[in-house]
């Protein structure tokens, strides 16, 4: 009998259409069913071993909240039997009309997640978030949810395996030989997934929430593309391509495929390529090889539309600049889209939202010393600083949006553009995460470029992850007008131009396992985050910690 592995996720949902992606046990053909007749199959397509699909749903009734299951080979498998969670269903937009006056839609995002210990075992770093708004959407099926979940980032770790994984990779391979206690091949990044998202109550989550992924650079190393210096030391090793290659495949199947509108993955060739193949394996690595050497032709960037809100997911990883003479977050067409899907359609949305894993405005401490690590590596002071700058970017992670200076003024030039006009949305809003801490800032312009939408950076992070105590004293530090003056001095030495905005941080910094949601009703906008308390079935809860309007 055909088993259902891992899923279902619900990825993509609009007015009349979904999509649902599984992971079958072996061969087969996946459907969906739904309570009022609606539905849709999709033969599994296979990659080293593993058969996945990723059902249409077509047929829905805008504005509805059905129940569906799923069978393969006509066999129910979701629900699961006993299932203690309501049934999974899609809801679908009223005609794409979200975020119109008095309709609320709902945003919820977050970042870094390991994954939570089995039931019953102590959580060494506290009650996981998204467990607990799993929880919360259990317990009231018919109170608020997102209409939409965010991942930005580090949905797995590659690097930092849990106790029971780390047992696992050792009865496979011998961990004295690299890369040791961290994935090396497509079959270990699978497990990550199981570990993750096997989790009942997380698994029950994905299967009724849509969700939106990008990676970080936990999904495949830490410091993942810090610099040309750190990529060529990494392609020196003997177990690094296969490691990108599995990770980017393994991205490809679990976290891209689901990102993508009914159109585009009916226009998407390599997607078409891996369905039709016996076997799709050799067909994504050598696109994932492709992505290796030729970063620029492929995009893992997209834009989704919800109603009048617009969000542009941007990838700031893979589509990195690298070579010291033209560092940039994005590669000039990876630039050039994000601007034209930004700027397009004027008067089209009422929010925009830039999702990035990186945050663009950070503590003013942080911001200063990577804009002068920038400098020191490019030579600025020298060859000698120009060696210790790179030791400090990779020891320190100092390569965020302000290690990459032109394009931290080209994104602020970019909001700065999309948000002006008397056809401006109400915000322009960026979601990160990455830095473990929670906080909100909000840049000012020069008077006679001062967009008229409000901006903002909304960060939220972890979600799931440890906090150490360096970090809480660190991040207080490059906030505080201390760290400030500090920064100053390092911009100076590194003879680093001031940058083309200033920020205040105008909420927290804030720790702990977090979740922010963004509420938008027309061109009203309010932000909540929420902090997970408790343990995992031992009184686990959500707490807000802070609630406010964003409205220009």
């Amino acid at each position: 009998m055909t088993t259902l592995r891992l899923g279902p996720l619900l990825r993509y949902a609009d007015g009349s259409s979904a999509t649902i992606w599984v992971e079958a046990s072996r061969p087969c053909t996946a459907e969906a069913r739904c309570a009022d007749g609606a539905g849709g199959e999709a033969r599994t397509f296979q990659v080293a071993g593993h058969h996945y699909a990723l059902i249409p749903v077509t047929g829905l009734a805008p504005g509805t909240t059905t129940a569906y299951e799923v069978l393969l080979d006509g066999v129910r498998v979701w629900p699961l039997p006993d299932s203690p969670f309501p049934p999974s269903v899609i809801r679908t937009a009223d005609d794409g009309e979200r975020g119109e006056e008095g309709e609320a839609f709902r945003v919820a995002f977050g970042s870094c997640r390991w994954a939570a210990p089995a039931a019953g075992e102590k959580d060494p770093v506290g009650a996981d978030a998204l467990d607990t708004l799993a929880a919360r959407m259990a317990a009231d099926p018919a109170g608020e949810r997102p209409d939409v979940l965010l991942l930005l980032g580090d949905q797995v770790y590659a690097d930092e395996v849990s106790h029971d994984t780390r047992d696992w990779l050792a009865a496979r391979r011998d961990l004295s030989e690299p890369p040791g206690a961290e994935v090396a091949d497509y079959e270990e990044y699978t497990h990550l997934y199981y570990e993750s998202w096997l989790d009942p109550d997380v698994r029950w989550l994905l299967s009724t929430v849509p969700s939106c992924m990008i990676f970080d650079d936990h999904d495949v190393i830490d410091d993942w593309n810090t610099s040309a210096a750190w990529l060529a030391d990494m392609r020196e090793t003997p177990w690094w391509r296969e490691r990108l290659l599995s990770g980017l495949m393994s991205y490809w199947v679990h976290q891209h495929l689901g990102n993508l509108t009914p159109a585009e993955l009916a226009a998407d060739p390599l997607y078409a390529a891996v369905r039709e193949s016996p076997d799709g394996t050799d067909v994504l690595r050598a696109f994932a090889a492709r992505a290796d050497v030729d970063p620029a032709s492929v995009r893992w960037s997209y834009r989704r539309d919800f109603g009048r809100v617009r969000l542009l997911m941007v990838d700031s990883r893979a589509a990195r600049v690298l070579e010291e003479d033209q560092r940039a977050m994005l590669d000039p067409g990876e630039e050039a889209w994000v601007r034209e899907q930004a700027l397009s359609d004027p008067g089209s949305y009422d929010h925009l939202l830039i999702g990035t894993s990186l945050p663009w405005l950070l503590p003013h401490l942080v911001h200063d010393a990577e804009a002068w690590d920038e400098a020191l590596c490019r030579g600025e002071r020298g060859a000698r600083w120009a060696r210790f700058g790179e030791k400090l970017r990779r020891a320190a992670d100092l390569e965020h949006w302000a290690a990459f200076t032109a394009s931290f003024t080209a994104l602020a030039d970019l909001i700065a553009e999309a948000g002006s006009g008397p056809d401006a949305p109400a915000t322009v809003l960026v979601l990160s995460g990455d830095v473990h801490h929670a906080y909100s800032a909000e840049p000012a312009w020069p008077e006679a470029s001062r967009p008229d939408a409000r901006v903002l950076q909304l960060t939220c992070s972890p979600v799931h992850n440890a906090i150490p105590l360096y970090i809480k004293v660190g991040f207080r530090l490059g906030w505080s007008g201390l760290g400030r003056a500090l920064g100053r001095r390092f911009a100076r030495h590194g003879r680093v131009p001031r940058p083309p905005v200033s920020w205040r941080r105008t909420g927290g910094p804030w720790f702990g396992n977090m979740l922010m949601t963004l509420t938008v009703r027309g061109r009203s906008a309010r932000l909540r985050l929420d902090r997970a308390l408790g343990e995992k079935g031992v009184g686990a809860r959500l707490e807000t910690v802070m609630e406010s309007e964003l409205s220009a």
